[in-house]
């Protein structure tokens, strides 16, 4: 965690869930780790994680079976795909076409730029 970042510390351990649910850390259907192991782990308070998973019920990532603990939904990566598709055009978006207007750049800079680094991908595959 970034204890120096603006970005809440449940925000951050969303980020984190969402990155070991990419990544194939977390399996669709498998309990994850109890609120207690999680704040263990990542020395954070209960409270903080439990917010954290929360916001992962809430966005159906996550389920919980009574005296069980917590699971992956089936669904899980199309969700997190989803949200992070959310976040982007809610806030990342955002924010980088204001600084594009502040700096002046124009969408065939942009493009330029993109697909210098698009060459430059396709040239370091080969």
């Amino acid at each position: 965690m970034d204890f120096k970042t603006t970005k809440p510390i449940y925000q951050q351990i969303a980020d984190l869930a969402f990155q070991r649910i990419l990544s194939g850390a977390w399996k669709a259907e498998e309990r994850v780790p109890s609120v207690r192991e999680l704040a263990v782990e990542l020395a954070v308070n209960t409270h903080t994680v439990l917010k954290a998973y929360e916001y992962l019920q809430a966005e159906e990532i996550i389920y919980s079976r009574r005296g069980m603990g917590f699971f992956l939904a089936s669904d899980a990566k199309k969700r997190v795909d989803h949200a992070r598709k959310e976040e982007f055009f809610s806030t990342t978006l955002v924010d980088l076409f204001e600084q594009m207007r502040m700096l002046g750049i124009t969408w065939e800079e942009v493009e330029a730029h993109y697909r210098g680094s698009s060459e430059e991908a396709k040239s370091a595959e080969s």
